[in-house]
């Protein structure tokens, strides 16, 4: 695939000029925001065209996209929010994607070598090289509890792949296996003992894998290994497949010793894609009081689809140009109210869509201490509920944004969802990746005031081609999320309302 490096060069130049859309006043609560809707749908209509491609990052499609953005946020009023004269707005964000290239392994036993079929032994790393020599094999069982560090340390964890009881593992749950690698593990080796072959999970591990370029080069070492392999590891000292089984069921099974040691390679293939997070800002009166944050992320996964299917773009129009949309039109009317107390930085992030990556980005290198910033507001996927629909915080109970999260509901006369289940999805949007750098972050938004409907989105359009500006697309709820939000960051930028100890 074709990447585009220096998109950006060109960019900063064609912020001056043309207008947007026009401001348009406050919604209520129960009445349509129609003058709202439409520029959200006007907006989401041009950021989810084909003259955008998708948005993925390094590509034209992200020049067009943060061109878009920035020039909206110039003619609002606002200011570059990178505080780095060298990147005024864009900051620059290095991605490398990872695709496993060569993996070895070489089993002996007594300083005897045994081999097996390049069919029967699969090694994955997270990282550039990942490395493990002549090291004894630990057998775990089926790893319901990670063995104390002093016994899997310098050691390969071997574990079988179904669960206690016999139970078919998840494809998708790395739990266990990232549950012995983090108890200390040199490296995991997983016995395909049940219905998953290594064929299935070579097809679904050999996707690329994404990072930001700095990441240590080493990365976790994960390998699987076929029961006829294993089994023809273990026939020559006497023991089999079988009553490794047999052991792991005992209800007295303690981990212990195989007579086998092992050499694992696994290396990746590297690409780097050079991206940008986009950071405007609205300057307050009393900055030295901190500063709250409103996020959307702009990208998606351009070209997803392949001929002869009749639609190849992902153009993403409610994941996120929804979310891009509404956080420039909650920044046009703070911009046009009265003046805040705190700054406003205002921030959209790329490679959400490859781990949150831009968020993460972010907090390792943030415009202000992350320590000053009082709250965090994400908008990702609002284009879901109709209006009047419930607010559900994604967040709930996770911070100490709640009291004025209820508090603000109750001047706008809106109904919070009584239920963390929209908590379910914490660690599928940025809010996320602040989170883990003890940012207040949350995400408010009627998209989860019924978990059904978003649910329904996600069955159906989400991540696929299929997901385009169309006239279906209900914006009602979305409108009401601009105006609760904004009247949120109003709340939050005034210190006599959230008084945080600031360092």
């Amino acid at each position: 695939m074709k990447r585009r490096q220096t998109a950006m060069d060109r960019v900063w130049g064609m912020l001056a000029g043309a207008a947007l859309l026009a401001g348009t006043g406050p919604a209520f609560a129960g009445a349509r925001d129609k003058p709202l809707e439409d520029a959200l749908r006007s907006e989401m209509a041009i950021l989810a065209s084909d003259a955008f491609a998708g948005r993925e990052p390094g590509t034209d499609g992200e020049a067009r996209t943060l061109h878009y953005i920035a020039r909206a946020w110039f003619d609002i009023g606002l200011v570059s929010g990178t505080n780095d004269p060298g990147h005024p707005w864009f900051a620059p964000v290095t991605v490398v994607a990872r695709a496993p290239a060569a993996s070895t392994a070489q089993f002996s036993r007594k300083g005897r070598l045994l081999t097996l079929g390049e069919g029967d032994v699969l090694m994955l790393t997270s990282g550039r090289r990942s490395l493990v020599e002549r090291a004894p094999l630990y057998f775990v069982g089926r790893a319901t509890v990670a063995p104390p560090r002093a016994e899997l340390a310098g050691r390969i964890a071997v574990m079988l792949d179904k669960r206690a009881g016999g139970t078919d593992a998840d494809p998708q749950d790395g739990a266990r296996q990232n549950a012995l690698l983090a108890a200390g593990a040199s490296a995991v080796l997983t016995v395909l003992d049940g219905p998953r072959n290594l064929a299935s999970v070579a097809a679904r591990r050999r996707r690329e894998g994404y990072a930001l370029a700095g990441d240590a080069l080493g990365g976790d070492l994960e390998g699987f290994v076929s029961g006829s392999g294993m089994q023809r590891l273990l026939a020559e000292g006497g023991r089999s497949l079988a009553i490794l089984e047999t052991e792991a069921d005992r209800p007295d099974f303690a981990p212990h010793l195989l007579d086998l040691t092992a050499s694992l390679e696994a290396t990746t293939r590297e690409t780097v894609i050079h991206t940008h997070n986009l950071i405007a800002r609205l300057p307050g009166r009393h900055p030295e009081d901190g500063a709250v944050l409103v996020l959307a992320h702009w990208d998606h996964f351009g070209t997803c689809a392949q001929a002869p299917a009749e639609h190849l773009i992902c153009n993403g129009a409610i994941d996120n140009a929804s979310g891009v949309a509404a956080m420039i039109e909650i920044s046009r009317r703070l911009a046009k109210g009265p003046p805040l107390d705190r700054d406003v930085y205002f921030l959209a992030t790329t490679s959400e869509e490859l781990g949150l990556l831009g968020a993460e980005a972010f907090a390792e290198n943030p415009p202000v201490k992350l320590t000053r910033l009082v709250a965090a507001f994400n908008l990702d996927s609002v284009a879901i509920a109709p209006p009047g629909t419930a607010i559900g915080v994604v967040g709930q109970g996770m911070t100490p944004l709640g009291p004025g999260i209820a508090a603000v509901a109750r001047e706008q006369h809106r109904r919070l969802l009584d239920s963390a289940a929209p908590n379910a999805y914490i660690r599928r949007q940025d809010g996320w990746a602040l989170m883990r750098h003890d940012v207040p972050a949350v995400m408010v938004t009627s998209a989860y005031g019924e978990i059904a409907r978003l649910e329904h989105f996600f069955d159906t359009d989400y991540h696929r081609p299929s997901d385009v500006m169309k006239p279906s697309i209900e914006l009602g709820g979305a409108a009401e999320d601009v105006t609760f939000n904004a009247a949120l960051v109003r709340w939050f930028a005034d210190p006599r309302k959230f008084l945080l100890h600031l360092p």
